[in-house]
């Protein structure tokens, strides 16, 4: 059940926004998307050559959707991005929009990506070694690295784990380092020795803490700087949030076709061909370079809400089945995966920083709340809950193998013993009592006009002569 009386919660958080701090100044966000997934010469035609002889052993582990996006040039919304980080709530995971809390899940990762996120995690990645080490050293960046590693002939196990070495660091959770390194290669050699563990949570919760740290130095004022992350991934949700306002048809884009790098098209041959899924569909929509009024209007429509009519709680709808899914929210038939629902709507604490990607980088953990946004996975929606506050402080280090087994194994303080998905029906709705509680947060949070809001991100916007406070 939700929380029905949100005073304390409210009086917390309400200036704990990053946007109530009012530090608007693009120059805090200098490099900080350096370490973007662009395309490596040489990586296309890698893929090509694993993907021969791995792909049944990457569709079987759930790897095969999320491999074969890398091959993309996906663009950055960088705008877009930027606005919808000052909206970052670091309690409760979610960004709190005009039109209500919003925030990726675990369906999210799911249906983008195709990621495992049920496999029970077991720890194996905790404190592992790798079995050997690749020369990172002077050869060239990423496109050196392919080059070094990169074998002819059959593709062993070795050359097999070092593709995903590449694959994790550079186009997953895109490392700090913006160049190659050994830090995923412990991860990678697993996953090339069949070892399932659920790389889907721990790209939300990568994805959670990098926006925790973000929503941190600007409450701070301080530079964003380079963080590594994957906002590639923040990227195609947002796209898929907003795709309604921003008037994407997903079933009108264009993946690349796989084919070589050096390969020349014939006279009727195309480049690209329809997409296969939506994360294929949304990776390829186009974006935009920060400048000051994009953000304003960005920072507008998140900070009044989304009309009814442009907000997609629910964005994966496929009315003619052009995507063949293996999960629908809409379709009773494709959601009877009781482990795969169970997964996606129980609350958990996911570790992060997994992979060890520097000597200061420490081992913590994120909440994942799918209460906060039930109607996105098509449930009632009743005031937030944190189902973790009265049993574990947020983010502390793991240290420990004993760590990590007690945080994953953590039980909310909410019973799920009960549920039973075979007779769930589809039905998303608010109740009176989250009405309430949403009245109240934005009478606190959204007192001030947009239009002042909006000057300050663009001096050179003119706020009009009848603005006025929306309180």
């Amino acid at each position: 059940m939700g929380n029905p009386d949100p005073t304390d919660l409210i009086n917390a958080e309400v200036n704990r926004i990053p946007f109530r701090a009012q530090n608007f100044s693009l120059n805090l966000w200098k490099d900080t998307f350096r370490s973007w997934p662009k395309t490596t010469k040489g990586w296309k035609d890698w893929y090509l050559r694993v993907n021969r002889s791995m792909q049944v052993h990457w569709a079987e582990r759930k790897l095969d959707q999320c491999i074969r996006l890398s091959i993309a040039d996906m663009q950055k919304n960088e705008s877009m991005m930027i606005a919808a980080a000052y909206f970052w709530s670091d309690t409760t995971n979610t960004f709190m929009f005009g039109h209500g809390p919003a925030t990726p899940t675990l369906a999210d990762v799911y249906m983008l990506t195709g990621l495992d996120i049920s496999t029970a995690d077991e720890g194996s990645i905790y404190g592992r070694k790798s079995e050997y080490r690749v020369n990172t050293r002077n050869i060239g960046g990423w496109t050196g690295y392919i080059q070094e590693c990169q074998r002819t002939g059959t593709v062993n196990q070795r050359e097999h784990a070092t593709f995903l070495n590449m694959w994790l660091e550079k186009f997953i959770f895109c490392g700090r380092s913006v160049g190659p390194t050994n830090a995923f290669l412990p991860a990678a050699e697993l996953l090339a020795n069949g070892v399932r563990f659920p790389l889907g949570r721990y790209l939300l919760s990568s994805t959670y803490h990098l926006l925790h740290q973000v929503s941190q130095k600007l409450l701070l004022g301080e530079p964003i700087g380079n963080l590594g992350g994957p906002w590639w991934f923040i990227n195609m949700w947002l796209n898929a949030h907003m795709h309604k306002r921003l008037q994407w048809d997903f079933f009108a884009q264009q993946f690349p076709r796989e084919i070589a790098e050096d390969h020349v098209l014939g006279d009727e041959e195309s480049a690209t061909r329809s997409p296969l899924n939506f994360g294929e569909a949304i990776i390829v929509l186009p974006g935009t370079e920060a400048n000051e009024d994009q953000i304003g209007r960005f920072f507008q429509s998140f900070y009044n809400g989304l009309s009814r009519d442009h907000r997609a709680w629910v964005p994966y709808f496929d009315e003619e089945n052009r995507f063949p899914l293996l999960f629908n929210f809409a379709d009773d038939t494709l959601n009877q995966d009781n482990e795969l629902m169970m997964a996606i709507i129980t609350p958990r604490a996911i570790p992060v920083n997994t992979f060890g990607s520097g000597k200061n980088t420490n081992i913590t953990y994120e909440f994942y709340n799918p209460s906060a946004v039930s109607r996105q996975l098509a449930f009632g929606q009743l005031p937030i809950k944190l189902c973790f506050a009265d049993v574990i402080k947020p983010r502390e280090t793991i240290t420990c193998g004993t760590d990590w087994s007690r945080v994953v194994r953590l039980s909310p303080d909410a019973d799920t013993t009960d549920v039973d998905i075979s007779i769930w029906t589809p039905a998303s709705f608010i109740t009176e009592s989250y009405k309430q509680w949403w009245r109240e947060w934005r009478e606190q949070l959204f007192a001030t006009s947009a239009h002042t809001y909006r000057h300050m991100i663009d001096p050179e916007y003119a706020i009009p002569d009848d603005a006025v406070s929306f309180f």
